[in-house]
C-alpha cells in the first residue's frame, strides 16, 4: 500500500448517465444539465464489466482543431467501485509512480524513456541505468472482474500476445522484462489471464512468465478529483 503515493488529477469532470456505448469508441451520455452528447471512448476493449447504460460517468470536456469529439470518458461507477475506463491514463499513472518510487519492484533506475521501439511495436516503457540492466516494461489496463479477480484481456488481442512475445525474447536475450497490469478499480482481489476470453493470450503471457518476464499487478485508489496507484495485487498463472 502507497498511502502517500502521487495523485494524477482529472481533468474537470462533468457527469451524466451513460445511454449507450457503441462502435467501440463512441458514448451517448446524458448530463446531469439535461444535454445529450457523444463522447469519446479511448478504450478498444469490449468494457463487459464497465458500460452498462444507466450507470454514472464522468466526462472531460476537451476541444481541439483535430478532435471531432470535444467530450472525452474517464469513469464510471459500478456496483463496488469506480472504474476508469480511459487506457491512457495507465501509462501515464505508471510513469509518476515509478518516477515518484511508488513501485518498489521498479525503483532504482535513473532514466525512463517512454515509447521505445522493440522489434516490429513498441515497448511502454523503457527503465535504463548506469549500473543495473535495461528493463522493458509494458503496461496493460485492466477493467474486468472475473470471480473476484482481474482479468485480462476483455476482448481478443494479437497485438497483446505479440507484445508478450517479444517480452519473452527481450527476456531471453538477457534483459529484464515486465508486463504490468493495472486495474482501473477498487474491487479486485487478484489478478488472473482471462482464458475463456483469449485463450492464445493467455497462453503467450503463461510462456513469457516461463522466460523470465515478470508480471506486476496494481489496483488504484481513486475519485473525482484524480488516481494514484495503491498496492500490488497477487497474480494467478
Amino acid at each position: 500500500m502507497h498511502p502517500e503515493a502521487k495523485f494524477l488529477e482529472w481533468p474537470p469532470l462533468i457527469k451524466g448517465t451513460l445511454i449507450r456505448r457503441y462502435k467501440r469508441f463512441l458514448a451517448d451520455i446524458l448530463l446531469d444539465t439535461g444535454e445529450t452528447i457523444t463522447a469519446h471512448c479511448a478504450n478498444s476493449g469490449a468494457m463487459t464489466h464497465c458500460s452498462e447504460a444507466g450507470r454514472p460517468v464522468w466526462v472531460a470536456h476537451e476541444p481541439g482543431p483535430k478532435r471531432k469529439l470535444s467530450y472525452t470518458w474517464y469513469l464510471i461507477q459500478m456496483e463496488e467501485s469506480l472504474v476508469g475506463v480511459h487506457t491512457q491514463i495507465p501509462n501515464r499513472l505508471v510513469s509518476l509512480a515509478i518516477k515518484k518510487g511508488d513501485i518498489p519492484e521498479l525503483g532504482g533506475y535513473e532514466n525512463i524513456t517512454r515509447e521505445v521501439k522493440v522489434k516490429n511495436s513498441r515497448m511502454d516503457i523503457l527503465l535504463s541505468d548506469s549500473i543495473k540492466k535495461d528493463c522493458f516494461v509494458e503496461v496493460k489496463n485492466c477493467t474486468q472482474i472475473l470471480k473476484g479477480l482481474a482479468a485480462f484481456p476483455d476482448a481478443v488481442t494479437t497485438r497483446g500476445k505479440r507484445h508478450m512475445e517479444e517480452l519473452a525474447m527481450l527476456a531471453e536475450n538477457g534483459k529484464r522484462a515486465v508486463v504490468f497490469f493495472l486495474v482501473q478499480r477498487e474491487d479486485a482481489k487478484g489478478f488472473t489471464p482471462a482464458d475463456t476470453i483469449d485463450p492464445a493470450y493467455a497462453k503467450a503471457l503463461r510462456r513469457a512468465s516461463d522466460c523470465g518476464v515478470e508480471i506486476l499487478c496494481y489496483d488504484v485508489r481513486m475519485n473525482l478529483e484524480g488516481i494514484r496507484i495503491h498496492g500490488a495485487l497477487p497474480v494467478f498463472l
